[in-house]
């Protein structure tokens, strides 16, 4: 076993490699761009070395950096994690002539499966199945116009090289064929510097199915099963599962033997991925092999019971395969969640932002976290947004499933736009809980998994309600510390009022939408008063009662913001920052302070007319400014505190006269 090895990559992947490495006593050597200075794969390394400023071109994707920084560390292997330089054929013949282990296959075999064009040629030559379609060299525009009549429309036009969806074209239909050639082809040579492209029969409700396999140096071969990743949003995975849903054995059996084929074609050493594109009678196609770990093989680790960085890392140093295939098994039912910074309600836009809060689930035997971030952490424009992989695992799909909602129903995030809240609709969506699979699915049940916004929960507004209350509180304690009388009713945050009714009124902000919320404290508990509806309201730790009925929230400052969390759901409520006087204190012609705080700028002088909503003063509390405006047309009479003066709730700040 090696030593030291360095990882050529970032994020959970390479705080996954650091994992396994550290349990069979490895020590790791991580990289990082100036961007990923203090990121969490850095500090989990044993050490840890410079390769280049943010951009991905000119630091993780900088093979003589990486070799430079694996040489200066005394590593003897690279292990490149996926993405980046993971399929690089040139990138792994760099490493074998460094003399460092390249942690992955050869790069002849990298080379053989990075071309898909050549790779189908292959494939076929191996009596693995293909979707029917043309997969040759030539690339004149008529010769392939007729093709995809030979074919058949609809027809998918694909680059020969590179992957993620990039450059793929459905076309219904011939009038539409040359347009999308030339599009393809445009973003083909933009995306992967090569515009040829493949052309096959587009299948109509196809499911992604693929199959794990590993090979090592003495010619042993086997797959590891398969899994569904037929969920998908501009051809990329969202949710990937194994087993997959309704295979039998036999058809299990054949596409394992497929694999093993495919990989034993190209004298495959490592993990790879064999992917097949599947129709739903069970006829299946090879699609692409990917080289290198796949994302998702944690749900094969989670059925298996078995550690496949581990796997790399032996094969790699030239150890057999720990197991052969009729000593493989597995058990129980595994889904993974992909978390990522993104927008679905914008076509899944990614979004970047500090994350301001970070929570997951317990990690347990059936609860897996993989995550390359922590809180206080920034999700920035340079490099893929994921934030983390959620993991679970059941006896069966059925006990799997429910967990996965909940596992998802308990991450909180807050800071930055993600789609936890969209994999939470997924999971519980119809098509999806009755395995109804293919790579349409996300568009197909646009209704139910993007439903209009609703108006906020009472729930939520309670929460935010009571951690306002909260915050308050512990603002008017850190005043009674500094006054002089601490047992003055001023520092009570309880609505106190001599001779009035006691209550609290806060106003949040959704967006546009404005929820007005008042808190009475009466002689038998609190009420909670929103629009027309009266609640009795408790709470007790983490539970809120609302008439009797409870519930578990969770609510994060940032600034004048609250990040609420309940039942699932999530809302981002402002406190509005703009407190006006009530219409009582505005007949009276006077302004009080809405609660205690200092004054940090005076914005008019006495004697000044002013208009109904101008901005009079500024008031700190809570450590944010709220500006207190005019109620109604007038004259200021008299300014009754100077910026940088402390008030308490109730002081009557400014008077005005009509």
């Amino acid at each position: 076993m090696f030593g030291k090895i360095l990882i050529a990559n970032r994020g959970e992947i390479a705080c996954r490699v650091i994992r396994t490495a550290r349990g069979l006593g490895v020590r790791t050597v991580a990289v990082y761009s100036d961007a990923d200075r203090n990121a969490r794969h850095v500090k989990r390394a044993d050490e840890a070395r410079r390769i280049g400023p943010p951009a991905a071109a000119e630091s993780y994707l900088n093979g003589d950096a990486i070799l430079a920084a694996a040489r200066e560390s005394g590593a003897q292997a690279i292990h490149p994690g996926y993405g980046f330089l993971a399929e690089n054929a040139p990138f792994a013949q760099a490493c074998r002539h460094a003399e460092l282990v390249f942690i992955g296959p050869s790069p002849e075999a990298i080379a053989a499966m990075g071309d898909k064009s050549a790779a189908k040629r292959l494939m076929e030559k191996a009596g693995v199945p293909l979707v029917p379609g043309y997969h040759g060299e030539n690339q004149d525009g008529a010769f392939l116009e007729k093709e995809a009549a030979r074919i058949g429309y609809p027809v998918l036009i694909k680059p020969s090289a590179g992957g993620g969806g990039k450059g793929m074209r459905v076309v219904e239909e011939k009038s539409a064929f040359r347009s999308s050639l030339e599009a393809a082809k445009r973003e083909a040579k933009s995306s992967f510097g090569d515009e040829r492209v493949l052309i096959e029969r587009y299948l109509q409700r196809p499911r992604h199915i693929e199959v794990q396999v590993f090979g090592d140096a003495h010619g042993n071969a086997v797959h590891l099963f398969e899994r569904d990743c037929s969920v998908q949003r501009r051809h990329q995975k969202v949710l990937e599962e194994a087993p997959a849903p309704g295979m039998t054995p036999q058809r299990r059996r054949e596409m394992g033997e497929a694999a093993v084929a495919a990989a034993r074609a190209i004298g495959y050493s490592g993990a790879g991925t064999v992917e097949f594109i599947a129709e739903q009678d069970g006829r299946f196609y090879f699609m692409e092999m990917n080289t290198r770990l796949q994302v998702e093989h944690p749900v094969t680790e989670m059925i298996t019971g078995l550690d496949l960085v581990e796997w790399q890392l032996r094969v790699a140093a030239g150890e057999r395969l720990p197991l052969l295939q009729d000593e493989l098994t597995f058990s129980g039912h595994a889904i993974e969640a992909r978390i990522y910074a993104e927008d679905p309600g914008r076509d899944f836009l990614p979004a970047t932002g500090k994350l301001l809060h970070l929570a997951f689930p317990a990690e347990t035997q059936d609860v897996r976290i993989d995550a390359g971030v922590e809180a206080g952490d920034e999700i920035t424009p340079w490099y893929d947004p994921m934030i983390a992989k959620l993991i679970v695992r059941g006896p069966d799909r059925d006990t799997a499933l429910p967990r996965l909602r909940r596992a998802l129903a308990e991450t909180e995030i807050a800071g930055v736009t993600t789609n936890v809240a969209f994999l939470g609709r997924v999971a519980a969506g119809r098509a999806f809980a009755a395995a109804e699979l293919d790579t349409g699915l996300i568009e197909r049940n646009r209704a139910e998994l993007f439903p209009p916004r609703g108006p906020v929960p009472d729930e939520m507004l309670a929460a935010a309600a009571f951690a306002e209350l909260e915050a308050e509180e512990q603002a008017a304690r850190e005043h009674a510390r500094e006054s002089g009388d601490r047992y003055s009713p001023w520092h009570r945050v309880d609505g106190w009022r001599l001779n009035e009714e006691s209550h609290h009124d806060f106003v949040f902000m959704d967006g546009e939408a404005r929820h007005a919320v008042r808190v009475r404290f009466t002689d038998d508990g609190s009420r909670l008063l929103i629009g027309a509806r009266d609640y009795r309201i408790e709470r007790d730790g983490p539970l809120i009662r609302l008439d009797g009925r409870s519930f578990k929230a969770h609510a994060v400052r940032d600034g004048s913001q609250w990040h609420v969390f309940c039942n699932g759901g999530y809302r981002r409520l402002a406190l509005k920052a703009e407190l006006q006087a009530p219409e009582d204190a505005a007949a009276a012609g006077s302004l009080a302070a809405p609660m205690p705080g200092k004054v940090i700028q005076v914005m008019v002088e006495a004697g000044a007319r002013v208009k109904k909503g101008q901005p009079l003063l500024i008031l700190e509390a809570m450590k944010m400014e709220h500006t207190i405006t005019a109620p109604a047309d007038g004259v200021v009479k008299e300014i009754n505190f100077a910026a940088g003066e402390q008030v308490l709730e109730g002081a009557e700040l400014i008077t005005l006269a009509s």
